[in-house]
């Protein structure tokens, strides 16, 4: 699915080289096979993809799709030749259907089966063919959410167990503008973004379904309204730098918050408040966020193992509650006398390091390999629920013979709760406000494997086991939530 204008912008030098060049340091040579596998081939996120085992599809809005079902369907894969007409127009779309059955069969708040699903629909215009605006590019897209939510509903976990988990809604998600100058060096971006198409990400983990996996839970839980990502982005301006080809530097302000505070602590969900996406808040405390990021040909002493090493920052402007300490200084929020509204932190800012590196590339099989990444993000103990999240895994393209574009991935996610937040599950054991547990971290294992059927047509069964779902979080008795086990079927369609 087109979402980022690097990924057609980048049809031009300057992505061409950089393709090449890796084409050359994965030992491909200049064949015109080898081209042709390679040539289409970008990173999530729109930067050179150094991760060998970058999926064929997925769920994350940093990337894009491979393949489509168009080439199965003959001569009417364009109806009306409606397509390639707008395409000569510099006007293109693309359809993307995710469905997938997920059943929580151990642990958990409750056993039980839910479906879900997702249709997005995708426009790009080059406005350069379409009206000669030079360097310019429009992009929106629109999704079409329906069926339940497997942690909303059974797990309660904190790093949702699908990346497509909403509540049902037809809204809008991006809307913006870019404008590209020196030759494509300097792009700035203005409209509605989300932040996680082009910050945080790790390219060999968008094969996996947990939510986790795409934009760092810690982001998501300690922002407001979890921030602006996957299904809420905001008005934001983002300028980003690529003076070489494989080093590029950017950074964003952005609305930080994208439902807004309600007026009374009424419980509504962010995702109701902004229903279909279109308040185009503008007058909340922003967040900044900026990244650097350098793809490599190789690590010293390897030859053909290309890599991407990515550090970024950011800092939101609002106030953010402490989850321990009440605004009368020196009494806690367990405390029976205690006024029960929490003291506040002027801002918030966390950092985050990724390392995504490609680890072995089948020998004469250009495209099939290993990849890996680790990925921290931290935060501020005093104001936040998690104050450290952690991420790894790895994902091989081709492992079953035949199967050249299949990837299996085995990842895990951990995210440790901040000291304030297993002090308040103390002080109220301690002054007998509260009965336990202490809360202290989750952990999710993933296991998953993507077949292709055909070009843009894929299957993917998957299992994942969380512990501690919530941290540690108790059911009705009292007790700690039991670890769950979830398995799942997607199936994804792109057209």
């Amino acid at each position: 699915m087109e979402r980022r204008p690097s990924r057609r912008g980048a049809a031009g030098r300057a992505r061409r080289r950089a393709i090449l060049a890796l084409a050359a340091c994965l030992g491909t040579g200049a064949s015109a096979a080898a081209q042709d596998f390679l040539l289409p081939l970008t990173g999530a996120g729109g930067d050179p993809q150094t991760a060998v085992a970058q999926s064929r599809t997925s769920d994350q809005v940093s990337v894009t799709n491979k393949g489509s079902i168009e080439s199965s369907l003959g001569p009417d894969s364009d109806p009306f030749g409606l397509r390639a007409y707008l395409a000569q127009r510099g006007i293109t779309y693309v359809l993307t259907y995710i469905g997938e059955g997920l059943a929580d069969v151990s642990g958990g708040l409750r056993r039980g089966a839910t479906y879900g699903g997702r249709l997005d629909t995708g426009l790009d215009i080059d406005l350069d063919r379409f009206m000669g605006w030079e360097g310019a590019r429009f992009h929106t897209d629109f999704f079409q959410i329906h069926g339940h939510g497997m942690s909303r509903a059974f797990v309660n976990n904190l790093t949702t167990v699908s990346g497509i988990e909403a509540l049902p809604s037809t809204r809008l998600f991006e809307l913006w503008i870019e404008q590209r100058f020196l030759g494509e060096k300097l792009s700035i971006k203005v409209g509605q973004v989300s932040a996680d198409t082009e910050f945080a990400i790790a390219q060999s983990g968008v094969v996996f379904l947990n939510a986790g996996f795409g934009w760092p839970n810690v982001g998501a839980v300690v922002l407001p309204n979890g921030g602006p990502i996957y299904p809420l982005a905001t008005p934001a301006i983002r300028v980003k730098y690529v003076p070489t080809d494989a080093l590029s530097f950017q950074a964003a302000i952005f609305n930080g918050d994208p439902a807004g505070t309600p007026k009374s602590d009424d419980g509504i969900d962010p995702q109701r408040r902004n229903r279909h996406g279109t308040d185009f808040r503008v007058n909340d405390p922003a967040l900044l966020i900026g990244e650097a990021a350098y793809a490599y040909s190789s690590l010293p002493g390897t030859t053909g193992l290309p890599g991407t090493a990515t550090l970024g920052a950011w800092h939101h402007f609002g106030r953010f509650d402490s989850p321990r300490l009440d605004r009368v200084q020196g009494r806690l929020l367990a405390d029976p006398e205690a006024s029960g509204i929490a003291r506040r932190f002027r801002g918030d800012s966390g950092v985050y390091a990724i390392l995504d590196q490609t680890i072995f590339n089948e020998p004469g099989a250009p495209g099939e390999g290993a990849s890996a990444f680790v990925r921290l993000s931290a935060v501020p103990g005093d104001r936040n629920l998690i104050d450290l999240y952690v991420d790894a895994g790895i994902a091989y393209k081709g492992l079953i013979p035949g199967r050249p574009n299949d990837t299996a991935g085995l990842g895990v996610i951990h995210s440790r709760l901040s000291p304030a937040a297993r002090g308040f599950d103390r002080d109220g054991i301690i002054l007998g406000t509260g009965t336990g547990p202490v809360r202290s971290s989750e952990t999710v294992i993933e296991a998953t494997y993507q077949a292709e059927i055909v070009p843009g047509f894929t299957l993917q069964p998957d299992l994942q086991y969380v512990m501690r779902p919530g941290g540690g979080l108790p059911d009705a008795s009292g007790r700690r939530i039991h670890n769950a086990t979830v398995i799942g079927l997607r199936a994804t369609v792109n057209y």
